[in-house]
């Protein structure tokens, strides 16, 4: 199921089993750049070695993890101590937890260098989220695409977060639905992914 593309009011993508809003042009395109750029500079990207099938991988893009003190965050063997708020992620996780209802206390920044970046299928449903988290994900940079699939029916649905978009997943989308953003030769310029949640400690 391939989802409009050119629709910009919020709308759901999934079918069932769990809630997945994307919300268009949050960020006007002037205002998302001045985030790209400020992200861009002033984050201090790692690249960590995750454990993946029982052996080390390089993952495939660049990570940070901002948050409020204490909020350590675990996936793939690798654990991350928060880094403390900037001012450009406090306005962003505002807007966010405006459109999505939702408080969050920590994000997880990525940087996609170029289509040869990517993120395999997974869901965010990690012990510290708690049960039916809510994921506010938002996008600046270059457009890229966005799968999710069913775990039982396989179904799939395919969209295209573009600079400025907001993705707000919640209900039982972590625990029934997985997602991933594929390697493509479209993409060159950088793409920074933003997903807000919330750690239970």
């Amino acid at each position: 199921m391939m989802s409009n593309l050119f629709s910009t009011g919020p709308r759901e993508l999934l079918p069932y089993d769990g809630s997945a809003i994307l919300h268009n042009e949050v960020w006007a395109l002037d205002e998302s750049h001045e985030f790209l750029v400020d992200l861009l500079e002033h984050v201090e990207w790692v690249q960590p070695m995750l454990q993946m099938f029982g052996r080390p991988v390089l993952q495939p893009r660049l990570t940070a993890w901002f948050g409020e003190s204490g909020r350590r965050y675990t996936y793939s063997g690798v654990a991350f101590d928060p880094k403390p708020w900037t001012t450009s992620l406090r306005a962003i996780k505002a807007v966010c937890e405006e459109r999505a209802s939702a408080r969050f206390n920590s994000v997880l920044v990525n940087l996609y260098r170029s289509g040869d970046d990517s993120v395999a299928w997974h869901a965010d449903d990690e012990p510290e989220l708690g049960t039916n988290p809510t994921i506010a994900s938002v996008s600046f940079g270059a457009t890229r695409r966005f799968d999710l699939k069913h775990r039982e029916t396989g179904e799939t649905v395919k969209t295209d977060l573009r600079s400025g978009s907001l993705l707000v997943m919640s209900g039982a989308c972590q625990h029934k639905w997985l997602h991933q953003v594929a390697k493509t030769k479209k993409a060159s310029d950088p793409r920074v992914n933003l997903t807000f949640r919330s750690i239970h400690v």
